[in-house]
């Protein structure tokens, strides 16, 4: 999540998934984007707080910081040609 806005009717449904989900089964969700930015792509602040309130209710978040691995290696691979 984070390259695209999602449509109002996209955020919704992704909601309702994550909200059947929540307290039955796990999920994996990748961002480029701290929860803080998440309204970005939503669009609706209320939406966005209860998607991450399910999502990070007995979740372990996991962030990693630092450079692109895609970018290391495409450099890596740059210099070795």
């Amino acid at each position: 999540m984070g390259f695209v806005p999602f449509h109002k009717d996209g955020a919704e449904l992704l909601f309702h998934v994550i909200s059947d989900c929540y307290e039955q089964r796990s999920v994996i969700v990748t961002s480029n984007l701290e929860f803080g930015q998440w309204n970005t792509v939503f669009g609706d602040a209320r939406l966005t707080a209860a998607l991450v309130d399910r999502l990070v209710h007995h979740a372990h978040v996991l962030a990693f910081t630092g450079e692109s691995y895609r970018l290391q290696h495409a450099l890596s691979e740059a210099k070795s040609s």
